[in-house]
């Protein structure tokens, strides 16, 4: 490890994501800077307030560089707060879902994950506004893969396992999605069984959805999913193989306006956000500061 000046550290830890591990990464951290200079602060996240929280923290500790110790969900909490700051967002993938972590090329284990927050390279990143109320950092879908993340939330099981469970509810629920799509000056009418809004390439198993995401292009793709067969399903949880590309539709643009005929699951970062008949989403260009892997 290299400590170059003294600085404030704020980890932001999501006790449930991910399981038991968690615990593992918070013995890391603080075996990690037991010899530092470095002031470390930590903020435990209840799933009451927490937005609230680390804002809270943020203003009191003025923090040099804010960690998200969990998965997509935890990442997209801690981003809202440090958009249009300088502050850089670190990640320490400890989540079910890694997704972010994984297209970041971060790497899995407690002390090399801390290099990267210690070493790292800050660059800025796209984000996604939908409907001018919150961001997405990764990805957000409507239809199946949506629906499985609101039986995971149900569900006491975390982890892979909880993932196959909620898999296994979904498989004899596809329903295809009747819409209409504005973007690029186009109306088009589509039916899908996934409608995906993707900043990023990768879902946390692996799978990539996107295959020419990039999260620093000042655009984000529409990926149209028009085939759901039980091994597109299936690969979503156990593979890391990419989508057949003749059952995938992908557009890119810098906005989109989604309209659909019935109500339908909606998901933001792995988290459950309902059934909603529309969505808007816009590119927020170079929105937060990240730290990457040193070159």
């Amino acid at each position: 490890m290299e400590n170059n000046a003294k600085s404030k550290l704020l980890f932001v830890i999501n006790p449930v994501s991910g399981g038991n591990e968690k615990k593992v990464w918070e013995t890391g951290i603080w075996e990690y800077f037991k010899n530092s200079e470095q002031d470390i602060h930590m903020v435990h996240l209840s799933g009451k307030d927490d937005a609230d929280r680390v804002r809270q923290q943020i203003a009191v500790i003025q923090p040099d560089k804010v960690i998200a110790v969990g998965g997509d969900g935890t990442i997209k909490l801690v981003a809202e707060h440090l958009i249009g700051t300088d502050i850089p967002l670190g990640i320490l993938p400890a989540g079910s879902a890694n997704g972010m972590a994984r297209d970041l090329a971060l790497p899995s284990t407690v002390k090399e994950a801390l290099d990267v927050v210690i070493n790292g390279l800050v660059k800025k990143i796209d984000l996604i506004r939908i409907n001018e109320k919150e961001v997405s950092i990764h990805l957000s879908d409507l239809g199946l893969n949506a629906l499985m993340v609101r039986y995971y939330s149900l569900g006491r099981m975390r982890g892979k396992w909880g993932y196959a469970k909620a898999l296994i509810r979904v498989l004899w629920q596809r329903q295809l999605i009747k819409t209409q799509l504005r973007l690029n000056g186009e109306n088009l009418f589509r039916e899908a069984f996934m409608i995906v809004l993707a900043n990023a390439r990768s879902y946390g198993t692996g799978v990539i959805i996107n295959h020419i995401g990039s999260l620093t292009d000042g655009k984000f793709e529409v990926v149209i999913l028009k085939e759901a067969s039980l091994w597109e399903l299936l690969k979503m949880m156990i593979t890391n193989k990419p989508f057949d590309p003749q059952k995938i539709e992908v557009l890119q643009t810098e906005e989109v306006s989604i309209s659909i005929r019935k109500k339908a699951f909606f998901q933001i970062d792995g988290e459950y956000r309902g059934k909603v008949t529309a969505v808007k989403a816009r590119i927020l260009p170079s929105a937060l500061s990240i730290l990457f892997p040193p070159a």
